[in-house]
């Protein structure tokens, strides 16, 4: 029974988090959680998702980094350039690793309209470093909208041929994190469950539980202006935005409870329609993210 959370036990999501980490710092002093190492790939997108992640709270950037795992390899936010970056990345093979991906994977000419580096004076494709790094990993996180399903970069016309990390590792299981970008709870969490428990429980499209078991429908605040027909007709307008695009009806994450920046907000909570960010699909399934035509038929839908 000493396992089981009960009250007056706080369940936010604070308090769940704020655990974890806990639980996180504390296997790790005793010796019973090994930080491991962590390689973070960023492919064909924006790097929005790993800004996102410097917006993470519990555990915040700063620990993951210096407590939970030793960070090998991240363009954005490693000190090394050129070569020796990439003579770094080449280490992380002879040893175990996570692998997490944000951006897409680019097919055309072999993977040409994505370069991340040279190596031995030949360039290095993200193709190349996909199929590579997630042949060897322990664990393999697709981060955000464009490595799970290919989300912006792969959007119409799509000129780089670009497709979501499965296509390319078909072979591989791999935890999923849609969003555009992620929410630094869903990265962060997903790493410490694997650190304290292994991989977390996900649904048939490899998305945590945790993060993705519930439409943002079904938790909305604005739902019951919903079950009663109240819909919003304008853009700033307190009632339900279904009629305007809304997409939380098809979107399954935490959003309504969890909130963003830091916990303070969320799209809806300003008025602004849901656009499916974190659906698989999305933009392309998700368009137009706004629409006063409400009798409209959208092929995708």
């Amino acid at each position: 029974m000493e396992n089981y959370i009960l009250p007056p036990e706080p369940l936010t999501n604070e308090a769940i988090a704020a655990r974890l980490t806990a639980g996180a710092r504390n296997g790790i002093a005793n010796g019973s959680v090994k930080k491991k190492n962590l390689v973070y790939l960023e492919l064909n997108g924006c790097s929005g998702n790993i800004i996102s992640l410097l917006n993470g709270a519990n555990p915040d950037f700063e620990y993951m980094i210096g407590s939970m795992v030793n960070l090998v390899y991240s363009n954005s936010l490693m000190a090394a350039e050129g070569e020796k970056a990439i003579e770094r990345l080449m280490n992380a093979l002879d040893e175990d690793y996570i692998l997490a991906v944000e951006g897409a994977v680019s097919l055309r000419d072999n993977g040409l309209y994505n370069i991340i580096g040279t190596w031995k004076g030949k360039p290095l494709t993200g193709l190349e470093a996909a199929k590579m790094l997630g042949e060897k990993a322990s664990h393999i996180l697709a981060v955000g909208a464009c490595a799970t399903h290919g989300g912006v970069s792969a959007a119409r016309p799509n000129p780089s041929q670009s497709v979501g990390l499965q296509d390319v590792l078909p072979d591989k299981n791999m935890i999923k994190l849609p969003g555009c970008p992620v929410h630094p709870d869903w990265f962060l969490g997903t790493l410490a469950h694997i650190l304290l428990y292994g991989d977390p429980d996900t649904d048939n499209l490899g998305r945590p539980l945790m993060f993705y078991s519930t439409l943002i429908h079904d938790r909305c605040p604005r739902r019951p202006f919903f079950d009663r027909g109240i819909f919003a007709e304008k853009l700033g307008d307190k009632t339900c935005l279904f009629k305007l695009g809304c997409r939380g009806p098809v979107t399954r994450t935490d959003c309504p409870t969890r909130q963003w920046n830091g916990h303070v907000n969320w799209p809806i909570g300003d008025d602004t329609p849901c656009i499916g960010c974190a659906q698989f699909g999305f933009p392309d399934a998700m368009a137009p993210f706004i629409s006063y035509d409400t009798t409209r038929v959208v092929k995708d839908e």
